[in-house]
């Protein structure tokens, strides 16, 4: 019979001491509330950077192929990759996607109104699936149609300049001589970036390729997009491999070093409420601890006057912290699991997207990341507590039954 559980378990359920359970709800209340809101920032934190990196990979790729130049304009040098340089990307492990595209700048035109944008070029081979996500209005490109005179533009454009589906509109662009085309907004998307919302808009690679004389396997770039967003920096190096020195790969991390610094600055939000929620945990547990063992120091006395030891004694009360634990536990992953459930399936709590890029606070974790952040908590707990356990090898027997 293990006798410091048995001993444990009847402290726990049977004791009548009013102040030791009002300690012990107290305790159990710190540690529920402590891994929910560790659960739940790492998910918020983990859900917004996934959102936030998806909408840039969708619009810009993972890795973008281009000359290798000085140039520093809006429109690329032209470039045009082999047969077999194509094919050896694509049969390099990790890259899903292959598909050329091309920029222009161009000022649009609406009764009298004008705004300089940015035309992305692409053809039938981009996967619109990451643009469809960001559609309010319309639909996506349909190549099976007349493409050139196709455009989709943002809702902050729209709204600008007066737009909706199926409302023509005029683009200059600027080179010798200026060209004008006309266009059909065939839809309307949104990405909460203000700086993708207000230069870029969306048409025919074709046109382009028509607008800058370029042959028919020229483009401006090739956007690449990969299985493993953690292989980035591989993948990277290894296109560059296959590439001839006059092309260059770039990822999108090398693209836009802002937004992901500032993603990376993010994690020490996550560590410091860890830090925090963690220390409210053991202060709270290491006082239900010292309360539990001097309210019941003449039962510790006894315990001794029996000849039973100092370690058994701690693992009593061990034991006992283990079991606060764990109930702690269940209750605050019960918390946790809720509010997960009901943010992914009503997007309840929402947000300022002019400030945070998306309108709804975004939540994502797996589950093997809930059993680590309670595996830590727990040990992190079970380790606080020795030290003030040791406090029973200091009780002497003879004064706890004097004072009893």
């Amino acid at each position: 019979m293990n006798f410091p559980y048995f001993l444990a378990k009847r402290i726990i359920f049977e004791g009548h001491r009013t102040f030791s359970k009002l300690i012990i709800r107290v305790t159990i209340g710190a540690l529920a509330l402590a891994i929910s809101a560790i659960i739940l920032s790492v998910a918020i934190l983990k859900g917004f950077k996934t959102e936030i990196i998806e909408k840039q990979r969708g619009f810009f790729g993972d890795i973008v192929i281009t000359k290798n130049d000085l140039n520093a304009s809006y429109e690329n040098t032209p470039i045009a990759l082999s047969e077999s340089e194509l094919k050896a990307i694509k049969q390099t492990k990790g890259i899903t996607e292959i598909t050329p595209f091309a920029t222009k700048a161009g000022i649009m035109n609406v009764k009298g109104e004008t705004e300089g944008v940015l035309l992305k070029g692409v053809d039938k081979t981009y996967n619109q699936k990451y643009l469809q996500r960001n559609i309010v209005k319309g639909d996506t490109l349909d190549f099976s149609a007349e493409p050139n005179t196709q455009l989709i533009i943002s809702e902050f454009l729209a709204n600008r300049l007066g737009l909706d589906i199926g409302d023509k509109l005029v683009m200059y662009f600027v080179q010798q001589p200026i060209r004008k085309r006309p266009f059909t907004i065939k839809g309307i998307y949104t990405t909460h970036s203000e700086e993708l919302d207000k230069t870029y808009v969306i048409g025919s690679l074709d046109l382009i390729r028509r607008l800058n004389d370029l042959d028919d396997n020229e483009v401006g770039a090739y956007q690449l997009r990969i299985s493993s967003f953690e292989d980035l920096d591989k993948m990277t190096d290894d296109v560059r491999e296959i590439l001839p020195i006059e092309l260059d790969a770039t990822n999108i991390v090398e693209q836009l070093p802002d937004i992901f610094n500032w993603l990376n600055m993010l994690d020490m939000n996550d560590n410091v409420i860890f830090v925090l929620m963690v220390l409210v945990a053991v202060i709270n547990m290491v006082s239900s601890l010292l309360i539990s063992i001097l309210e019941r120091s003449s039962m510790i006395g006894i315990l001794k006057a029996l000849g039973y030891t100092n370690s058994g004694i701690r693992r009593v009360f061990l034991y006992g912290s283990l079991y606060l634990i764990g109930i702690g536990l269940v209750v605050g992953n019960a918390i946790a699991i809720a509010l997960y459930l009901f943010q992914t399936q009503t997007h309840f709590f929402v947000l300022d997207p002019s400030t945070y890029y998306i309108e709804y606070v975004p939540l994502s974790i797996y589950w093997y990341e809930v059993v680590f952040l309670n595996i830590a908590v727990a040990l992190i707990g079970l380790l606080a507590l020795f030290v003030p356990a040791m406090l029973i090898s200091r009780i002497s027997p003879i004064k706890t039954i004097q004072f009893k």
